[in-house]
């Protein structure tokens, strides 16, 4: 059980000037914390939601994005290990339940989040991977989800690979 006074530790020392972590990155720490519980003990999902919202910085969150990290991932979990699976080097069972956590959040927001660009969900879960996972986990994981962007997101990343090769 997560204490409901957590403060999300951050080993990161990347922050906006003047501002601290925005709305989405809370609720992507939240989902991380709830998903990881829920891949070490099991549980409900809406248990799990209820209990993070009583984490002292839930109201610093957006909670109906967290909400819908939470479920989503669990709902579709399944389909996202098959798109994660298809891209690692090993088994999935082999990965830290932190990176797990966070290739299942990238995945989800890749495949049923198209407004949100792969840049910037690659650029959350490294952070996210920084903060939380191992030493070198933020290039396991930025390398997954590369390889799932060039994939799941082909008119987006070849755009983009386009735009890197003319400068």
């Amino acid at each position: 059980m997560i204490p409901t006074d957590a403060v999300p530790p951050s080993k990161s020392t990347h922050k906006r000037k003047g501002r601290g972590k925005n709305r989405r990155r809370l609720s992507r720490e939240l989902a991380l914390q709830g998903i990881y519980q829920w891949h070490l003990a099991g549980g409900n999902a809406a248990e799990i939601d209820l209990q993070l919202q009583q984490v002292n910085f839930y109201g610093k969150a957006d909670g109906a994005y967290f909400s819908e990290l939470l479920q989503g991932a669990l709902q579709h979990g399944t389909e996202l290990e098959t798109q994660i699976q298809l891209h690692l080097d090993r088994h999935l069972a082999e990965l830290s339940p932190v990176e797990y956590s966070i290739l299942l959040i990238g995945t989800y927001e890749m495949m049923h989040r198209p407004e949100i660009p792969y840049r910037a969900i690659i650029n959350e879960a490294i952070e996210l991977a920084k903060s939380y996972g191992g030493t070198d986990g933020h290039k396991y994981v930025n390398g997954v989800l590369d390889k799932l962007a060039a994939q799941l997101r082909t008119v987006e990343f070849q755009h983009a690979l386009s735009m890197r090769k003319s400068y």
